[in-house]
C-alpha cells in the first residue's frame, strides 16, 4: 500500500507542496533570524551609546574630584574611564553603525573618535565570568572632551553574541506547524488527484461493462469536466462501434442460416454416401463457424454485471457435467470463498478450457487452489501439447494448429480466444504451458482477482 501511494500522482502533489512550503518555511525563518539578529545588534548599539551618553552627562554635572567614584561604578558595568591623555592604542576606526548612533545621541559639534579593539586590557563586566589571563577581548576606545576640555577616554566592553538557539516552545510549534502543513496538503492532494481516480474507475469500469453510466459532465473544473466530455464521447464511440459490428455479424448468421438449411437439406438427397457424409460435415463446421463467430462478438460485447460467485461450486458443477456426458475429468483443491464475478461468462470460460483439453488431451485434471489474493484454476490435458512459439498464438482468433489440434479434432479456433477475453473482463490471465516428461500434456492456467 506505501509503495502504491508513493508511486501515485496524490504523493506526487503531497510531496510537492510539503516540499515547497517547508523550504518557503526555512527561508521565512532564516529572513526572520537576521532581521531579529539585525535589531538585537541595533538595540545594543543604542543602548550602549545611551550609556556612554549618560556617563558622560554626569561627568559634566560632577565637579573635578568626584569623577573618580564615577569612574569606579561605570567600570562595574564594562566601561573605563580615563580622564589622561592616552592615545597611543592599536585599532581600526570603523563606520560603524555604534558611531553614527554615538554621534547622533551625543551631538554632531561635539569630537568624537570610536576605536575596535581586540585587546587582553578590554574591561569586563561584573556580571560576565572572569577571563582567563591574555584573553583578547572585545571593546570599543572612545576619545572625546568634556564641558570644561578635559580629554575623556571611555573603554566600552562589546561582545558579539552569537544567535540563541531554539528556546521556548520554538520545537513544540515547529511540530504543530509541520502536522498542519502535512494535513491540509494531504487534503488538497487528495482533493486535486480525486478527478483522476474518477477518470480512472470510469476507465476500468468500460472495460468491464461498456454500458457503463458515463461520467457527470457539469461537476469540477473547467479541466475535469472537458476530460469528462471527451470520455464520455470516446465511450458512446466505442459502443456504437461493438453494436455496428454485432448487429453486422449476427444479421450475417442469420441470413445465413436459411440457405445453410436448404443447402443441408438438398445435400441429404446426394446419391453417394461417402460424398454425401463429406458435403454434410463440411456444411455442419461452416454452421458451427457461423455460430462460434456470433459468440465471439457477443463475448466482447457482453455486460452481464458481476456478483458473488461461489468459484467452487461452480467448478464442481462443470466437472459433473462433463463427467455425466462420458468425458474424463477430475477435480481437486478449492477457493474457500466467493469471489466478484461474471456467473455466466465464467462458466463459459471454464468451460472452454475444458473442452479444448478433452478434445485435444482425450481427459482433463481440474486443480484449483487461493494464492496471493488469486483463484488459480489449472486444466491438465493428455495431449502432446504444443511448439513454445504457438503457446501464444493459438489465442488469437480462428488460430489453428496441424497435427493433432487440426479441424479433424472439430472446434472453429474461438474458443481459446473467447476464454482470454472473459478473462481479461475479470482482471484476469490465461496461459498455456508444456508439461515435460515423462507424463507429458498441456496446462492451461486461468487466474482472476480473489481478494
Amino acid at each position: 500500500m506505501i509503495k502504491s501511494f508513493i508511486g501515485s500522482m496524490t504523493a506526487r502533489v503531497f510531496l510537492i507542496l510539503v516540499g515547497g512550503t517547508i523550504v518557503s518555511g526555512a527561508l521565512v525563518i532564516a529572513l526572520a533570524g537576521h532581521e531579529r539578529s539585525d535589531l538585537e545588534s541595533h538595540i545594543r548599539m543604542r543602548h550602549m551609546a545611551e550609556r556612554v551618553e549618560q556617563i558622560i552627562l554626569m561627568l559634566d554635572a560632577v565637579p573635578a574630584p568626584s569623577r573618580g567614584a564615577i569612574a569606579d561604578v561605570a567600570e562595574k558595568y564594562g566601561i573605563r574611564v580615563d580622564l589622561s591623555k592616552s592615545t597611543a592604542l592599536i585599532g581600526k576606526i570603523p563606520d560603524t553603525e555604534f558611531s553614527a548612533v554615538l554621534r547622533q545621541t551625543l551631538g554632531e559639534n561635539k569630537s568624537i573618535t570610536v576605536i575596535d579593539r581586540e585587546d587582553p586590557d578590554c574591561p569586563v563586566r561584573n556580571t560576565e565570568n572572569e577571563p582567563t589571563t591574555n584573553q583578547l577581548r572585545q571593546c570599543q576606545t572612545i576619545f572625546t572632551t568634556l564641558q570644561d576640555g578635559t580629554p575623556l577616554r571611555l573603554d566600552v566592553s562589546h561582545r558579539d553574541r552569537p544567535p540563541l538557539p531554539f528556546r521556548g516552545n520554538f520545537v513544540r510549534d515547529l511540530f504543530l506547524f509541520l502536522s498542519g502543513i502535512i494535513l491540509i496538503a494531504l487534503l488538497i492532494a487528495h482533493m486535486a488527484t480525486k478527478p483522476l481516480r474518477k477518470l480512472a474507475q470510469a476507465a476500468y469500469d468500460l472495460g468491464r461493462n461498456i454500458e457503463h453510466p458515463p461520467l457527470p459532465e457539469s461537476e469540477g473544473s473547467t479541466e475535469v469536466r472537458k476530460a469528462s466530455i471527451a470520455f464520455n464521447s470516446m465511450q458512446a464511440s466505442i459502443r456504437n462501434y461493438i453494436q455496428e459490428r454485432t448487429y453486422m455479424l449476427a444479421a450475417i448468421a442469420h441470413d445465413l442460416q436459411t440457405p445453410l438449411t436448404r443447402l443441408r437439406l438438398r445435400l441429404e438427397k446426394v446419391a453417394d454416401t461417402d460424398l454425401r457424409a463429406q458435403l454434410v460435415n463440411d456444411l455442419s463446421a461452416t454452421q458451427d463457424m457461423v455460430r462460434e463467430g456470433l459468440e465471439f462478438a457477443r463475448s466482447i460485447d457482453a455486460a452481464e454485471p458481476f456478483e458473488l460467485v461461489d468459484l467452487d461450486s461452480l467448478i464442481e458443477a462443470i466437472c459433473n457435467d462433463a463427467t455425466d456426458a462420458g468425458w474424463q475429468v477430475s477435480c481437486s483443491g478449492q477457493v474457500g470463498k466467493p469471489i466478484l464475478a461474471s456467473p455466466h461468462a465464467l462458466r463459459r470460460c471454464i468451460s472452454n478450457l475444458l473442452d479444448n483439453a478433452i478434445k485435444y488431451g482425450k481427459f482433463a485434471q481440474f486443480t484449483v487452489k487461493r494464492e496471493h489474493a488469486k483463484a488459480i484454476i489449472s486444466i491438465r490435458d493428455g495431449g502432446p501439447g504444443l511448439p513454445d512459439d504457438q503457446l501464444e498464438a493459438v489465442f488469437q482468433p480462428f488460430k489453428r494448429m496441424d497435427s493433432s489440434r487440426s479441424r479433424n479434432s472439430g472446434g472453429t479456433g474461438l474458443g481459446l480466444t473467447i476464454a482470454r477475453i472473459i478473462a481479461e473482463k475479470h482482471r484476469g490471465s490465461i496461459k498455456l504451458d508444456n508439461m515435460a516428461a515423462p507424463t507429458p500434456g498441456l496446462v492451461a492456467t486461468l487466474e482472476i482477482p480473489a481478494p
